[in-house]
This record gives C-alpha cells, sequence and structure tokens, in this order.
C-alpha cells in the first residue's frame, strides 16, 4: 500500500483512507457487523488511516464505539482519526459549534473512551467556532499533544487565513475539507495554503457523497432517513443537471474499463502527494474497489479530459443546504 505524509512533523497514511461516518446512519440504515467487517477488510488491504467523528451517529449507534470496537486488539495497525466541534445531546439534537479550551479537552477525554485508547493520532476541530479565537482552540489542542492524548493536529473545513492563524500556534498537520471532481472549491487559495505550510490535505467525500459512483439517479434512490435528500445538488433541476454532466464523465471510466467511483479516486489521488482521499462505505467490496484505484494511471491528457466533464464550479447547486454552508471556510 503506497503511503502518503500529512504534514511534516512525521505523520504518514495510507494513500487512501476509510471514512466511517456512512456506518451509522447517515446514509440509510446502519449494519454494525457488516461495518466492523469493512474496517476488518481495509487493514487487511494495508488501508491504515481510519477516519471518524465524535458527532457520527448517537445514542447507541455512536461511531466512535464502532470504530473502537472493530480496532480493539489491532491499534498498532491503525492510525486512527476523529474530531470535536459539533457538540450533540444523547438525543441526538443539536447545541452548537464549540470551540472553547474547556470544551476541547472534554471532547477528548469522551472520545478516547469511546474509541477504547489512550492516543488519538490525528484530532480535528470539525468546524471552527466563530465566537471563539482560533488561536485558543488550538491551544488547548497542542496541551493536549503534550499530555499524550493526542499526536497531530488537525482542522476542517477552515479558511486560508484561519489555516494561517492555527498553525502560527500550533503546526498543523492536515486539512480535511471536501473535495473532488465535483467539488473543487478548495483549488486556489485553500490548496495553496496548505502547501505553502506544509499541511497535508484529507479530501473527504471523494466521490461526490456517491454521486459519481453512479448509483443515485433520483431521489427515489435514497431511503427516506439519507441525509442527501437534503443537499440542492441531490433535488430537482439541480440533480437532472449534474447527471449530464456524470454521463459525460461515466463514458470516460467505461472507455478505460474502470468504474466511476476508481476514476474518480484516480482523479484526487493525482492531484498531488499531499493529498490523502478518505472514500466512506460500509461494504468490504467497495474497500477492495476503493483500494484498487490506485493502480489507474492517468496521462496528463486523461486528466485533462476528466477535469474537463467537471469544471471548478460546474456543479449545480450548492453542496449543502445554506445553514451547513454558514459553518465552512470559516
Amino acid at each position: 500500500m503506497e503511503r502518503r505524509a500529512l504534514g511534516s512533523r512525521g505523520l504518514t497514511v495510507s494513500a487512501i483512507g476509510l471514512g466511517c461516518m456512512g456506518m451509522s446512519g447517515t446514509y440509510g440504515p446502519a449494519d454494525d457487523e457488516r461495518s466492523v467487517a469493512t474496517i476488518h477488510r481495509a487493514l487487511e488491504l494495508g488501508i491504515d488511516f481510519i477516519d471518524t467523528a465524535d458527532v457520527y451517529g448517537y445514542g447507541a449507534s455512536i461511531n466512535e464505539t464502532l470504530v473502537g470496537r472493530a480496532i480493539a486488539g489491532r491499534r498498532d495497525s491503525v492510525v486512527l482519526a476523529t474530531k470535536f466541534g459539533w457538540e450533540r445531546r444523547d438525543d441526538g439534537t443539536w447545541v452548537k459549534i464549540n470551540g472553547r479550551p474547556e470544551y476541547v479537552k472534554t471532547a477528548c477525554e469522551r472520545s478516547l473512551a469511546r474509541l477504547g485508547v489512550e492516543t488519538i493520532d490525528l484530532y480535528y476541530q470539525h468546524r471552527v467556532d466563530r465566537t471563539v479565537p482560533i488561536e485558543e482552540t488550538v491551544g488547548a489542542m497542542s496541551e493536549l499533544v503534550t499530555q499524550g492524548k493526542i499526536r497531530y493536529i488537525g482542522l476542517s473545513e477552515a479558511s486560508a487565513a484561519t489555516i494561517r492563524r492555527a498553525h502560527a500556534v500550533h503546526p498543523i498537520s492536515a486539512l480535511q475539507t471536501e473535495y473532488s471532481l465535483w467539488t473543487r472549491d478548495v483549488e486556489g487559495e485553500i490548496l495553496e495554503t496548505t502547501r505553502e505550510l506544509g499541511i497535508g490535505f484529507v479530501a473527504y467525500s471523494p466521490l461526490g457523497h456517491g454521486f459519481l459512483c453512479g448509483g443515485v439517479r433520483s431521489a427515489e434512490d435514497l431511503t427516506s432517513n439519507d441525509t442527501r435528500r437534503s443537499f440542492p445538488r441531490f433535488q430537482g433541476k439541480s440533480l437532472v443537471e449534474n447527471l449530464d454532466q456524470l454521463t459525460a464523465f461515466e463514458a470516460i471510466a467505461t472507455e478505460l474499463g474502470v468504474r466511476p467511483a476508481q476514476l474518480a479516486l484516480a482523479w484526487v489521488l493525482a492531484q498531488g502527494k499531499d493529498i490523502v482521499p478518505i472514500p466512506g462505505t460500509k461494504r468490504s467490496s467497495y474497500v477492495e474497489e476503493n483500494a484498487a484505484a490506485l493502480s489507474i494511471a492517468l496521462t496528463d491528457g486523461v486528466l485533462a479530459r476528466i477535469s474537463g466533464t467537471m469544471p471548478k464550479g460546474a456543479a449545480a447547486g450548492p453542496r449543502y443546504p445554506a445553514a451547513v454552508l454558514k459553518t465552512t471556510n470559516v
């Protein structure tokens, strides 16, 4: 398995990771046994970068607890990443985005307990709290590094200015933000900033929330509790327009003899050795398919053709509902 560096402090991970959010009810019903088997299969294939968050699932279906169960007895084979910042009640209702130093420490202790580990390898602030200076939040995270409770610090969906301020307090090893052929907002200032500062980039939803896999042709393809039903790009006229672009992309995949999801991952991987995609799935077969994307070599000509099917800004509709978009690029 190819490995890539995240940041300049010594953190290395498999070139493709595994996002675990969808295992806990976000994209349809959960199946814990199948999800545990999927994590185990990823580790067998050399995919050791496992990504979760304290806000994925709630009640009896908290994703960190599931991940902790899956990695029990295998801790040395895992680069474990989790996140804090979305404060949520036990019943699943939202409180607020919380970056207060005291909350950082409380959230970390809870994550350590749920995961059943003594140290988190990469700890992200999931969303930036507009009411708390980033210097205070990262200062608290830095104390967790000193205490040995986390090894490396990350941010998620942060602006270039915030990244710079945070990095001045403590080296940031990774920025995790949505990036795919379908969502190319980070191209430009964000990627330029992470590269200037030597920060790795973790691309979440590199398959466009599953859209680039080709399995969603209408809202009826999504279960009633699938959060994507609220995403503008999966609705009405926007979905129709996006499907037109997808058809052109799928034609290239067919020509190359690969699955659309594999081609989408290969495109992200080709954007730079500092980028690590973390496609999410709860099926072992898809983990195997995703891992195979590493063997796809794309020429400059093919990369240009792929980019041309979905140029930056071409996707119809915002990537999230308005309320969620307000939490990004802070």
